[in-house]
């Protein structure tokens, strides 16, 4: 909900009042809306957009070098009246005339259209352009009737660079009167937007389903469907845009505007611009230039919209041209870019180490990689258990970090095992690869200790009981160092500190490996069950250091369901 106000009646004219106290070198005030701080040069056109409030950047986050001269601004989601729109042209032109560009909503047209009435009467040249990209909102026969979304920031950017380039009045007209009629939207919501001092949404989505055709001023979408994936998404707005693609000679070539309505956040924008890019490429459309972000928001609402302009040589220009306002900055780009090699995707499994593998390693990789399974299989069945242990005083994600990690060291692994490498280097491939896909914390010490483990394999070059105590061993000492953890401090260490005690007192024994390894495993659950009684003292859980206490430690527990699997998974590869 929009909940940081003073008071709805109050709103409106705080929130213009913060924006050009931030933007003060930029942006003046007005009674009506904002203008360009600074002077204007005699002779040019001035472009001036406008609605009702609660759409930032657009409108007033639009106003600068580029785009537009001035904005009106009303109430939330409601039309100025003619007299702000009136004060607002009558503040910018410098002589050369105004050229007005809003929404076709009725309230806009009427007051808009009577206080253009009144700046004529006055000698004024004013003219005006209504946005009209919604297909939602009307048959394409009827493109008249349709509103503006948006679209709004398209056109905006179209003849406020003509503008900006010294063109004249008919000329900035008939370049946005163009890039409207080239331009087209579709948007998706999710959730509804709420009032300031309001409770209630404006309208509701029911769960698990999307909102398509929606507006920007509360209104509701005009078909329901269920909540599709982000690639889903991207070819419904695509379809439906190009659909009605402008059929004349000009190359295939779009301005694409992925724009977030309120709460979609930026890394979710990315996703479906990717998918967007993906199915234009496919169809052998250029994108220029694009812009993903918040340009035309409907306060908090949850949603986003897919914006296309089909571009020639004259818009291609105009769009590429530098801006700058408070909400967004274009800058003009080098003659020639600089041309980056393609490196493609990372397939190189090979894995360089001191010694030279000996075929008893060599001869080994698989059961390596058999190990590297039964890790992952292992994590899998217990990533819920993992998730809530994590949840208690965490963010939930060690058993999605962990089955993410182990998935890819098994990958890695397999890969050079088939590239005919040995046993330490399927460990050295794995850790790698656990490290970079497994994130957090978790999966750089796994990774880490993996390709320890590795390295003491091939300093060996054997896989006896010995290495795999010493193996075990450098594991532990890695981890130790790279995360600062001691026993105690309710880690991982809680769990591996007596795992390799009681491993490296049965080898040097000589007791039977098999013995041995359940009897480390089981040091190892008694370990992590311990740390139920600890509070942590490093890491995320640590400022919830009540919170999680009575709970074990979701890493110290994972290794222990790990060592457990691995001593099960040696008592069924010996008995075969």
């Amino acid at each position: 909900m929009t909940a940081i106000h003073n008071g709805a009646a109050t709103f409106v004219d705080e929130a213009l009042q913060g924006l050009t106290l931030a933007y003060g070198r930029d942006l003046r005030r007005v009674d009506g809306g904002v203008i360009r701080a600074a002077v204007r040069p005699p002779g040019q056109v001035a472009v001036v957009l406008g609605g009702g409030s609660g759409h930032y950047p657009a409108f007033a986050g639009l106003v600068g070098p580029g785009l537009a001269a001035g904005a009106v601004c009303g109430q939330v989601f409601t039309s100025p009246s003619a007299a702000q729109a009136y004060r607002v042209c009558h503040a910018v032109d410098t002589g050369a005339g105004v050229l007005l560009v809003y929404g076709n909503y009725a309230g806009d047209v009427l007051h808009f259209g009577i206080a253009q009435r009144r700046l004529r009467a006055e000698g004024h040249d004013v003219r005006t352009v209504l946005v009209t990209d919604d297909i939602a909102s009307a048959p394409a026969g009827e493109r008249e009737r349709r509103r503006g979304i948006a679209g709004d920031f398209v056109v905006v950017k179209i003849a406020g660079a003509a503008a900006e380039a010294g063109a004249d009045l008919d000329t900035v007209e008939r370049l946005a009167r163009k890039a409207n009629r080239r331009t087209r939207t579709l948007g998706v919501a999710i959730s509804g937007c709420t009032l300031p001092g309001a409770v209630e949404p404006l309208f509701d989505v029911p769960a698990g389903t999307m909102s398509v055709g929606l507006g920007i001023h509360g209104e509701a979408g005009i078909e329901d469907r269920p909540l599709a994936s982000a690639r889903e998404i991207a070819a419904l707005l695509v379809g439906a845009l190009l659909a009605e693609r402008i059929d004349d000679s000009e190359p295939g070539r779009l301005a694409v505007v992925v724009n977030g309505l309120g709460t979609v956040k930026y890394e979710e924008l990315f996703v479906l611009f990717k998918d967007v890019v993906g199915i234009l490429s496919q169809r052998g459309i250029e994108v220029v230039e694009p812009e993903v972000g918040e340009l035309v928001t409907s306060l908090d609402m949850g949603g986003v919209s897919l914006t296309v302009c089909w571009l020639d040589d004259e818009l291609e220009q105009l769009w590429r041209a530098p801006a700058w306002s408070p909400a967004f900055v274009k800058t003009e780009r080098a003659a020639a870019d600089v041309s980056i090699p393609d490196v493609g995707e990372w397939s190189d499994f090979t894995v360089r180490l001191p010694r030279p593998p000996t075929a008893e390693l060599v001869a080994a990789s698989y059961d390596v990689v058999a190990a590297l399974k039964v890790v992952c299989s292992t994590l899998e069945e217990h990533e819920p258990e993992l998730a809530r242990l994590d949840a208690v005083a965490g963010d939930g994600d060690h058993g999605s970090g962990m089955v993410r990690g182990a998935r890819a060291a098994l990958a890695a692994g397999r890969a050079t095992a088939r590239g005919n490498q040995a046993a330490d280097a399927v460990l050295v491939a794995a850790g790698r690869a656990w490290a970079e896909h497994g994130a957090g914390t978790s999966g750089a010490l796994w990774g880490a200790g993996l390709e320890a483990a590795g390295l003491v394999v091939n300093s060996t070059g054997t896989l006896d009981a010995g290495t795999g105590a010493r193996a075990v061993g450098a594991a532990f000492s890695t981890i130790s160092e790279l995360g600062g953890a001691r026993v105690g401090d309710k880690t991982m260490v809680d769990a591996m500190a007596p795992f390799f005690a009681v491993l490296t007192d049965g080898v040097g024994a000589d007791s039977p490996v098999l013995d041995v390894w359940r009897d480390a495993a089981a040091a190892a659950r008694k370990g992590a069950a311990a740390t139920a009684g600890l509070r942590p003292r490093l890491g995320r859980a640590r400022p919830l250091a009540e919170k999680s206490l009575g709970h074990p430690d979701p890493g110290a527990t994972s290794f222990a369901i790990l060592a457990e699997a691995i001593a099960q998974h040696f008592v069924d590869w010996s008995a075969r």
